[in-house]
């Protein structure tokens, strides 16, 4: 009879101690989940996580809904994610300005940038260096070698002090040992609309917002800061191509987390799921159709060395160019 109990205390012990609700990637899940993007509805960012939430949706068995909350330089969504249940039902969308320079760049983040398990680090979003029609510059090395011998500094637009636009035409000056001239604007409309005019000599803007205006005649795209090509701009030569700089790469980019303390088979869980819908042809076709990059997602390991290659390399520029908590 003791024999018996001590079974069956056993027994008990083992079933308490093995995963339970949430934590059991085999029962997860077991209500909708929530995608939190820090950027409005409409957007590339948001199109694309409705493109890979309604297939997760169908992969999970349960709704996945899509919450924007845009605001404080895409930093009120990562908040809200890091602050969530690590259960598995809030999950966020980061980029390079949330885990890599806002940290370093703003006087006070409500988040912490390690506060998250990644889940999938799935595109890359480029910029593309474009000018006036009236600017002499047919390419980028043309660009940087007008930056060098004009007498007066070159000027060049983005949407902002410390946005990632400001920081790619940083990170080209810095890069060259160029002395140009950066100009603060509002938002995309105006920047670009003085970068056809002529009254700024270029920008880095971003693709959604540049490629029509290319096609339409209005810029004249120089490169692209991506390390590959992009497919609806075939012939406009990568930043590294056209400068003879193979390792010159600036681009944000688009990952998938959810609150650090979640538990491991269900990251993993999701991991697996989001990898097979991005090998999707269908989505793949879409990513491109928005200006993206798709990324051959890597291991979590090798996005956590991803992201601190970026912060370094960012919070380097923040640092040398006197930004540290400017913002």
């Amino acid at each position: 009879m003791q024999s018996f109990f001590r079974c069956g205390a056993a027994a008990l012990a083992v079933a308490l101690a093995l995963p339970s609700g949430p934590a059991n990637a085999q029962a997860y899940p077991t209500r909708s989940v929530t995608i939190v993007v820090p950027l409005a509805a409409g957007t590339g960012m948001d199109s694309l996580v409705r493109i890979y939430g309604d297939k997760l949706s169908h992969a999970l068995g349960k709704p996945v809904v899509i919450e924007n909350k845009p605001g404080a330089a895409l930093m009120l969504g990562a908040a809200h994610v890091a602050a969530s249940a690590p259960d598995g039902y809030t999950l966020g969308v980061t980029t390079s300005s949330v885990m890599a320079f806002n940290p370093v760049l703003y006087k006070k983040v409500n988040y912490n940038p390690d506060g998250f398990a990644p889940i999938s680090l799935y595109v890359k979003s480029p910029f593309i260096l474009v000018v006036g029609q009236d600017v002499p510059a047919k390419s980028a090395a043309d660009l940087v070698k007008l930056a060098k011998e004009s007498k007066d500094p070159l000027t060049f637009a983005s949407t902002g002090t410390g946005t990632a636009l400001h920081l790619a035409g940083e990170y080209m000056k810095h890069r060259f040992g160029l002395t140009m001239t950066h100009v603060p604007y509002r938002n995309t409309a105006q920047s670009l609309g003085d970068v056809m005019t002529g009254r700024v000599t270029f920008s880095f803007a971003e693709a959604g917002a540049s490629i029509p205006l290319v096609k339409q005649g209005k810029l004249r795209a120089l490169a692209v800061s991506s390390s590959t090509r992009l497919p609806n701009l075939p012939d406009v030569p990568t930043f590294a191509e056209a400068v003879k700089v193979p390792d010159f790469e600036i681009v944000s980019w688009h990952l998938l987390v959810a609150p650090s303390a979640t538990p491991k088979p269900i990251v993993n869980r999701l991991q697996v799921e989001m990898k097979t819908i991005m090998d999707m042809p269908d989505v793949q076709t879409r990513i491109s159709n928005i200006g993206l990059i798709a990324v051959n997602m890597p291991s979590v390991e090798d996005v956590q060395k991803f992201i601190a290659s970026e912060r370094d390399k960012w919070s380097t520029l923040v640092k040398d160019l006197g930004l540290v908590g400017s913002q």
